[in-house]
């Protein structure tokens, strides 16, 4: 069993949501739920189309799919996706360049399965602590992973919207595969960066301690994300497995 809420939010300063999530606490294919959260990049519509359309793709291939290993599951989908966000592009000229983040997740008992590409973030919080389980396929993440700046300093640093991954960005996508044993008190948050750009994490983790309520928590995330500037999209996804 599992509680969930979700929001997207268009955020302070852009005109259009880039971004596209999708829930579900069904079933999906064999796996036993299936969440999604996509931050898509390109000019005029290509974007928020290659968010939509990835997410859509993943969904149905998992459906469709007779795997049960979510990891293998996640891996097909989003090898389909990337070859048709691919081939769209190709195809309209408009559309070139496009691509989009995405962060995949099912739970089966405490078992959290999780996909991600790009720097669209799933981490695992509870009251004691916050810990990011994706690792950012960005140039300032990257930087942190090797030491070269902290990463207090990447929220502010000029290149932190480089993404050194995407769906439709390379021929062959790589995806990181992660594996987590969740704990009685454990909440899930998937998001993009609107809100990981405007939040430390440790004021993330405080917002969500001070409620016991889920949809006032995610509430909360995107209003103080937009009191911060909002300078971004904003989704976010809570789950809260009862393990």
């Amino acid at each position: 069993m599992l509680k969930t809420f979700s929001i997207t939010d268009i955020g302070v300063m852009r005109k259009v949501n880039q971004d596209y999530i999708y829930t579900s606490e069904q079933p999906v294919g064999h796996l036993p739920n299936l969440f999604l959260v996509a931050d898509g990049m390109g000019g005029h519509n290509a974007g928020d189309y290659a968010s939509k359309v990835t997410v859509e793709t993943i969904v149905e291939q998992i459906a469709a799919s007779a795997e049960r290993d979510p990891v293998r599951a996640f891996r097909e989908s989003i090898r389909e996706a990337n070859r048709l966000i691919r081939t769209l592009a190709e195809q309209a000229p408009e559309m070139e360049g496009m691509g989009t983040t995405v962060v995949a997740a099912s739970i089966a008992g405490s078992r959290l399965s999780v996909a991600n590409v790009g720097d669209s973030r799933l981490y695992v919080v509870n009251r004691r602590e916050i810990r990011q389980i994706t690792r950012d396929h960005s140039w300032v993440g990257e930087m942190v992973q090797r030491g070269g700046i902290r990463r207090e300093e990447a929220r502010n640093h000029p290149k932190k919207n480089i993404i050194t991954r995407a769906v439709g960005a390379e021929e062959e996508i790589q995806a990181d595969f992660f594996t987590v044993q969740l704990e009685e008190g454990d909440t899930v948050l998937m998001c993009t960066d609107g809100l990981t750009n405007m939040l430390e994490d440790e004021r993330i983790r405080m917002i969500l301690a001070q409620s016991s309520d889920l949809v006032e928590k995610t509430e909360n995330l995107v209003r103080t994300a937009n009191d911060n500037g909002g300078r971004d999209n904003i989704s976010v996804i809570l789950i809260e497995p009862l393990v």
